[in-house]
């Protein structure tokens, strides 16, 4: 009996909210860290063998978007690091451990701490959003290009974009690229669900 009442407990003890939401924060990070990073790889791909024209423009470029990787790397890092330390909070402050350990008051510490992780995890939602909507640009630009694709290529008033994107249209990599920013896209948005 005294087990199984130290097991019903711990269950109970449990701040399934959290737990859900930091799920979804590690599962919507993974998929936009990964999907993202590898999308980056494959437009510079892209750019190089279809659009690259002046090298010097294609050195920036790649240097551009290796910052970008650098950037996921680190999102990656803080995410895993502060939904643990979330979830630790979460199980600090469930009411179920309040009756665990018994008569419990909250410390001034304890409420600052609290408040501050509420205040961090809004801010971090509201930067969040901004980042959702970036991702949105290179699956909008990727949309359009593919609808590009399906003219015909004797449409009025001529030709778009000439023979770059006809090649392009007829690549697996492209559609490849657009698949892996729609996941990083959807990504961004269950981090913003688990955030909010």
């Amino acid at each position: 009996s005294g087990c199984y009442d130290c097991c019903i407990r711990c269950i109970g003890a449990v701040p399934y909210p959290s737990l859900v939401a930091t799920l979804l924060c590690y599962a919507g990070m993974a998929l936009f860290c990964g999907c993202g990073h590898e999308a980056l790889t494959q437009t510079e791909v892209l750019v190089e063998t279809y659009f690259a024209r002046n090298v010097q423009d294609f050195v920036v470029m790649a240097s551009f978007i290796k910052y970008f990787q650098y950037v996921i790397y680190g999102l990656a890092s803080f995410f895993f690091l502060y939904g643990i330390l979330l979830l630790a909070e979460g199980f600090y402050t469930t009411s179920a451990v309040k009756q665990t350990f018994g008569e419990f008051r909250s410390t001034q510490c304890g409420r600052c701490l609290s408040l501050t992780f509420i205040i961090v995890t809004y801010i971090l939602a509201f930067i969040w959003l901004a980042v959702f909507a970036f991702t949105a640009i290179p699956v909008f630009f990727l949309f359009n290009m593919e609808q590009t694709c399906l003219l015909p290529w004797n449409a009025m008033p001529g030709k778009a974009c000439g023979m770059s994107l006809a090649s392009i249209c007829k690549s697996s990599e492209f559609y490849v690229t657009y698949d892996l920013y729609i996941a990083a896209f959807a990504g961004a948005g269950v981090t913003l669900l688990a955030l909010v």
